[in-house]
C-alpha cells in the first residue's frame, strides 16, 4: 500500500454544510413565524415565549446529553461564564426583541433584508478581530450577494417602510454581526451545546420583566399564534442555534455568514406563499444573485494540485 499524496486534498465532512443548511431554512422560517404570532403577541411576550421554550428544549438535550456521556457538562467560570451570558442577552433577547419589535412595522421579507445585511458585517469583524483575513473569494460573493439584496431591498421598501422599522432592523443586523463574531471566539473554549444552552437561559432572564406582557396575551391568543411561538423557541432557537454553534467551530466566521443570504430569498417565497406577499419580478432576480453570491463566497475551488504547483496554489490562495 502506498501512503496517499500529499498533493490530494483531505476529504472535507458534509457535516457542517448540512448542519449550515438546517440552520438557515430554520431562521427563515423565523421571519415569517414573528409575523404571524406577532399579531396576537407583544414583542416583548413574543420573546420571552420564544426564550422560554428554547430553553425548556435546550435544557432537555442537555440532559440527554449528560445521560449518554455519564457527566454534566462542564460549565464555564469567571470572565469566561460572564462573556458566554453577556453573548447569550445580546443574541438571545436583545436581538429577539428588536426583531420582534421591526415585524411591527415592516413585512417578513424586508425585516430578513435588513437582517441579512449582518453578513457584511461579520465578514468584516471576522477580519479585523479573528484574523480570518478578506479572501479573494469571500469578498467577490459578498458583493454578488449585497447586490441581490440591494436589488430586493430596493423592490420590497418601496413606500411600505417606516423610519422606526428600518432603525429597528439596522440594530438587529449589528447584534446578530457582533454575536456571531463573538460566538466563534467563545467556542475555541466552551462546546457549542453548553454556550447555546447558557445563551439561551441569559436571553430568557433578559425577556423575565415581559412576564405579565406573556400571561396576558397567552390568554388572549389563539392557539395557532401560542404553537408559533413555541415553534419559534423549539426549532429556530434551540436547534438553529445548536447547527449553527456545529457548523461555525468547524468554519470561518466570515464564510459562514456568507451562507446565511439564502435566507432573504426563502423568507421572500415562505412569506408569497403563507403570507400571500407577492414578490416582485426584481425581487426575485434580486434573491438569485444572493444564492450566486453564496456559491461564490462558499463553495471551495475543485481544482487539484499538481505536482510542481503546490507552492504557487498556496500562494494563491
Amino acid at each position: 500500500m502506498t501512503s496517499p499524496s500529499p498533493s490530494t486534498p483531505a476529504p472535507r465532512s458534509p457535516l457542517p454544510v448540512a448542519a449550515a443548511s438546517v440552520t438557515v431554512v430554520l431562521w427563515a422560517s423565523a421571519f415569517v413565524g414573528v409575523r404571524a404570532a406577532g399579531a396576537d403577541y407583544s414583542p416583548g411576550a413574543l420573546a420571552l415565549g420564544r426564550q422560554l421554550s428554547g430553553s425548556v428544549a435546550l435544557t432537555a438535550i442537555v440532559l440527554v446529553d449528560a445521560v449518554r456521556r455519564g457527566r454534566l457538562p462542564r460549565l464555564p467560570r469567571g470572565r469566561l461564564l460572564i462573556a458566554v451570558l453577556t453573548w447569550g442577552a445580546a443574541w438571545f433577547g436583545l436581538y429577539n426583541l428588536a426583531l420582534n419589535d421591526a415585524e411591527r412595522h415592516l413585512d417578513a421579507g424586508t425585516t430578513a433584508l435588513l437582517v441579512n445585511l449582518a453578513p457584511v458585517l461579520i465578514g468584516v469583524l471576522a477580519g479585523l478581530f479573528l484574523g480570518e483575513g478578506f479572501p479573494r473569494r469571500l469578498v467577490h460573493g459578498l458583493f454578488v450577494s449585497f447586490g441581490g439584496v440591494a436589488l430586493i431591498a430596493a423592490t420590497s421598501w418601496a413606500g411600505r417602510a417606516d423610519v422606526v422599522g428600518v432603525l429597528l432592523g439596522l440594530g438587529a443586523a449589528i447584534l446578530y454581526a457582533s454575536s456571531a463574531t463573538v460566538q466563534k471566539r467563545l467556542l475555541t473554549h466552551v462546546d457549542a451545546l453548553t454556550v447555546t444552552w447558557l445563551g439561551c437561559l441569559a436571553g430568557t432572564v433578559v425577556c423575565l420583566p415581559f412576564a405579565p406582557s406573556l400571561v396576558r396575551d397567552a390568554t388572549s391568543a389563539p392557539a395557532s399564534s401560542t404553537l408559533g411561538m413555541v415553534y419559534l423557541g423549539v426549532f429556530p432557537t434551540a436547534i438553529a442555534f445548536l447547527t449553527w454553534g456545529y457548523a461555525l467551530s468547524r468554519s470561518t466566521a466570515g464564510r459562514l455568514a456568507a451562507s446565511t443570504y439564502v435566507i432573504p430569498p426563502l423568507v421572500v417565497v415562505l412569506s408569497w406563499l403563507l403570507l400571500a406577499e407577492v414578490p416582485a419580478a426584481l425581487a426575485l432576480f434580486g434573491g438569485a444573485l444572493c444564492l450566486g453570491g453564496v456559491a461564490i463566497a462558499t463553495l471551495s475551488s475543485r481544482r487539484r494540485l499538481r505536482p510542481g504547483t503546490r507552492g504557487s496554489a498556496a500562494r494563491a490562495g
